[in-house]
Order: structure tokens, then C-alpha cells, then sequence
């Protein structure tokens, strides 16, 4: 049996509170039963919905907490209103005193960021933590960062955002050395923004083992999975994320008005719904939801704040997958060759200088 793994959870965030949340944590402990957790939140409200899991209230400890985040509360609003006491605030700092090795929570996202950002602070070297989303590809799945964590970013940025995705890659993939690719609008060399064509040079020259940098990459890659990860700054990467999921459920509702239109396509549909069946669970969000805070000093999982129990189960399984297999070690190790080989870089005169000044 695996050694147990503490997840800390946000009862209350999200739309549903724990009614979604409760029953998403218990049908991860199904499916990983060494999983352990402290759950925060509403006494009145969840203790009742807990009752009803007994398998999951027997590895549970329960916090009673007083506040609880909205979803339409600004950052400096909860900090304000939820430091030390809110639920969200507690289940983060069970992580910074390793009760916890995890905290999920589906609560405000902003709120969420500020809070795990002012109460865990950032890895030695990271100046930003970004969000990172799983993305479904044609070739299975890669990782899209950031999705909405800083609007704009700088080259130093985007290469931190690098190194923390492939960082990721490793421990969510197991792969060796992913392929790194940054978002522009075009894969040729001048092209795009100086900040990408800078973090992109930087890239290239810097060539760290256990990362491969392609180059760029264009917004039709995200979907071909030409790379295992792509970068780019909040701002554009949340409008891609929005993008997919949108055209996402308008692909669906097509689909859906297409066989009910005639007798004859819904009888093609009897014949064929194996492979609708696939289709539309290739298509479920629910399956790619929770996105990690990269760059922390701890592991936080950001669910949808509209998901159900199934999409919450997926983002605890997520953090469950981030913490067992060292994302921070892997992280840090290759933040210190980065460091080491960019160093080197700028003791090496350029090609054609005498290095003399």
C-alpha cells in the first residue's frame, strides 16, 4: 500500500460549497485510498454532508472555521476579511506547517492567489507564481501555463514559467526531458513581442538537460499538441483557456442538435454512440480539471468553481500526482542549473567579442 498523503481542502469554495466538495473528496479517496485529509469550513454546513461519507469522515479532520471566501470577493478584500481564520486561508496554511502536503480548493481564484502567495511566499528564484492548466491534445495531454494568474509578464517571467512547466511535465508525465514551447504569433524567429523573442533566445542558449526548448509555438499547436508545454503571459493564456472551453460546448451543442434533427440521424446515433460516447468523454472538462500554482512553496490546486464531484475528485487526484512524484525538488534542482549555466553564459564573451572592454 502507498504511504498515506495528507490533502488539506476549502469545504466552502467554489458554487456549491460541500455539497460538491465533500462528495468530490470522497470519491477520490475511492479510487486513492491512502489518501488522508483536513477539511475547513462552515461546522453547520459541512459536517452534515460529511456524515454521509463515512469511509471518508474516518481519514478526515474537520476545522471549524467562522469565514468563508465569496466567489466575487476581491483579493485585498479576503485577505482582509479571511487571514487566519477563513477556510481558505487554513487549508493553505496547513500546508506551510506540513500538516498538509496539498491544499484544493475550488473558492475564488484571486483570492486564492493572494492568499497562497502571502502566506506560503515564493521558491528561491521564482519571482511570479503562474497558473497552470492541463490542456487535452490530439497526442494526449500538455500543459498550458500561465492561464490567468498575472496579466503581462516579462522575459525573465516567461522563462521561470518555462522551467516550473517543464518542472511539472516531469513529475505529472514522467517524462525524461518535455518539450517546451512559448506561445507567439508566429514560429519564425522575428516575430512577435521582444519579451517572447528575448525569453526565447534565453532559452536556447541556456539548453538545461532536463528540458528541451522547440521554439515558438502558434495558438493551433495548443490543440495538435506540438509540445508537452506551452508559455505564455495571463492575459492571452486565459483567453485561450476560455477559447477551448467554449468551443468545447459549442461543439457539443452541435452535436447534440445534429442527431436529433431527423428520425434517420437518430437512429445513426444507436448505431454509432460507442464512438460518440468517446468523443464526448475526450471532451469533458471535467476530466483535465484543477490547475496547479506553480512557483510556491507548497502545492495549491485551483478546481472550477462551477465543477462537480467528479471534476473536484480530479483536481484532488492532481495535487495527490504533483506532491507524490516531488514537483517542488524538481522545481528547485532545476532552478539551480539554471542559475549555474546562466552564469557560465554571461562569463562566455559573445561569438566575435575579444572580451576585452
Amino acid at each position: 500500500m502507498a504511504n498515506p498523503l495528507t490533502i488539506s481542502i476549502d469545504a466552502m469554495g467554489g458554487d456549491s460549497g460541500p455539497e460538491i466538495v465533500v462528495p468530490g473528496s470522497a470519491l477520490a479517496l475511492e479510487r486513492k485510498p491512502h489518501l488522508r485529509f483536513h477539511m475547513f469550513g462552515e461546522e453547520e454546513r459541512v459536517v452534515p454532508v460529511l456524515e454521509k461519507h463515512p469511509r471518508l469522515k474516518e481519514v478526515t479532520q474537520f476545522h471549524h472555521c467562522d469565514v468563508s471566501i465569496s466567489m466575487d470577493d476581491k483579493p485585498s478584500q479576503a485577505l482582509r476579511r479571511g487571514r487566519w481564520k477563513s477556510s481558505m486561508w487554513r487549508a493553505v496554511e496547513a500546508v506551510k506547517h506540513d500538516e498538509a502536503s496539498v491544499c484544493v480548493s475550488a473558492g475564488n481564484t484571486g483570492a486564492l492567489m493572494a492568499m497562497s502567495k502571502f502566506c506560503l511566499r515564493t521558491l528561491p528564484g521564482i519571482e511570479r507564481p503562474a497558473m497552470a492548466a492541463i490542456w487535452p491534445t490530439l497526442r494526449g495531454e500538455s500543459i498550458v501555463l500561465d492561464v490567468g494568474a498575472n496579466v503581462g509578464a516579462g522575459s525573465d517571467q516567461l522563462v521561470e514559467f518555462a522551467l516550473m512547466g517543464g518542472a511539472m511535465a516531469r513529475a505529472l508525465f514522467d517524462l525524461d526531458r518535455p518539450l517546451v514551447g512559448l506561445l507567439n504569433i508566429g514560429v519564425e524567429e522575428i516575430k512577435g513581442q521582444e519579451i517572447v523573442r528575448e525569453a526565447g533566445r534565453i532559452l536556447r542558449e541556456v539548453d538545461l538537460p532536463r528540458m528541451h526548448y522547440h521554439g515558438f509555438v502558434e495558438g493551433d499547436d495548443l490543440g495538435a499538441g506540438t509540445v508537452d508545454v506551452v508559455v505564455t503571459e495571463g492575459f492571452a493564456g486565459n483567453i485561450a483557456l476560455k477559447t477551448a472551453e467554449g468551443t468545447a460546448k459549442q461543439i457539443s451543442a452541435y452535436l447534440r442538435a445534429a442527431m436529433n434533427r431527423t428520425l434517420l440521424a437518430r437512429i445513426g446515433y444507436l448505431f454509432a454512440y460507442q464512438a460518440f460516447d468517446f468523443l464526448r468523454e475526450k471532451m469533458d472538462p471535467r476530466n483535465a480539471n484543477g490547475a496547479v500554482l506553480l512557483g510556491l512553496n507548497g502545492v495549491v490546486i485551483k478546481s472550477h468553481g462551477g465543477t462537480d464531484e467528479e471534476g473536484f475528485a480530479a483536481a484532488v487526484e492532481m495535487g495527490h500526482d504533483m506532491a507524490a512524484n516531488g514537483l517542488l525538488d524538481k522545481i528547485g534542482r532545476d532552478q539551480k542549473v539554471f542559475a549555474s549555466r546562466g552564469d557560465e553564459a554571461q562569463a562566455t564573451p559573445a561569438e566575435g567579442s575579444s572580451g576585452v572592454s
